[in-house]
């Protein structure tokens, strides 16, 4: 059997109870199981816990951490609760750290074939694959860089993780988008594979707001987190051609220019802001020499890699 890097999983989960013995069982089958995997419960009230003692019980590598529950809630919080989760690791000897959601689930050689791809290519710090919601949606990856790894599940090289100083708790969200770009801006490379997929149990994104009311605070995102206008631009004008037509490409628009309006506080370094920029550019710049020769060539060429973007 080929050697694999040794891993670790952090599972930050708040009233997961519903889903989260997917994503245990998912684990639990894995060909290649984690050294450790530390299940943080965020303040849990609705079995949650006793589900993951359950199994940890029977999986000695897992361990359940209970956190006392936060009055207040935003997405620095799951940042806390992983740098929980990271503490109860830092003592092993790993190669590997994964942040892994709750509310997934995926096939047996997962890990596997994710820990092959860091054993083949040791600039490659960061790792991971689309994810697909129940309804059957995920990224078009002609429109969405595949240097973009989405934060269900991510992959990163240990030596990555702390190059970048690990996750930033932002309360208004974008962290796994952070990571991503920080991770690239620290020399190494992020990729997503789409051989695989995970499944999203959780319809994400709108479950509880409108469309538009979403696509307007990702637009706010957008701005938070160095979009350069121009990409921006072309951005919100893809999205006009998505449901619902028109209004959600405006609405992200219009997050971005309140965002800029009301100079709304980048949780970034200005460093991170103009390297994220270059790349945006550097891409429009590819865009467009590809779009002048899929015009004058046969079959129409490609254009993966183009769009980087956070969701939608």
């Amino acid at each position: 059997m080929p050697s694999y890097p040794s891993y670790v999983i952090i599972t930050p989960a708040r009233n997961e109870a519903d889903l989260i013995e997917l994503t245990l069982r998912s684990v639990a089958n894995q060909t290649v199981r984690p050294l450790k995997w530390v299940i943080v419960s965020d303040g849990s009230t609705d079995g949650t816990d006793e589900i993951v003692a359950r199994y940890s019980q029977e999986y000695p590598w897992i361990q359940l951490v209970r956190t006392p529950e936060r009055k207040e809630r935003n997405f620095a919080g799951k940042v806390f609760a992983f740098n929980t989760g990271y503490a109860e690791v830092k003592n092993l000897d790993y190669k590997v750290i994964v942040s892994l959601d709750g509310d997934i689930s995926f096939e047996p050689d997962y890990f596997e074939f994710l820990l092959a791809k860091l054993a083949e290519d040791s600039n490659l710090g960061l790792t991971g694959t689309p994810f697909q919601e129940l309804s059957g949606g995920m990224y078009d990856y002609r429109f969405v860089s595949r240097e973009h790894v989405s934060g269900a599940c991510q992959v990163f090289r240990r030596e990555c993780f702390e190059a970048i100083g690990g996750y930033v708790p932002v309360k208004g969200g974008s962290i796994d988008h952070i990571a991503v770009i920080s991770s690239r801006m620290k020399g190494w490379k992020t990729r997503t594979w789409t051989e695989k997929v995970c499944i999203h149990h959780r319809e994400i994104g709108t479950a509880q707001q409108s469309v538009v009311n979403a696509r307007f605070k990702y637009g706010v995102k957008d701005y938070r987190i160095g979009n350069h206008p121009l990409w921006e631009a072309f951005r919100a004008c893809y999205q006009m051609t998505r449901s619902p037509i028109c209004i959600g490409g405006l609405a992200l628009g219009a997050g971005y220019f309140w965002g800029a309006l009301r100079r709304v506080e980048r949780p970034v370094s200005r460093e991170l802001v103009a390297f994220h920029q270059r790349e945006q550019l550097q891409r429009l710049k590819k865009l467009f020499r590809l779009g002048s020769r899929s015009t004058a060539d046969s079959p129409r060429r490609d254009r993966s890699d183009l769009y980087a973007g956070s969701k939608p």
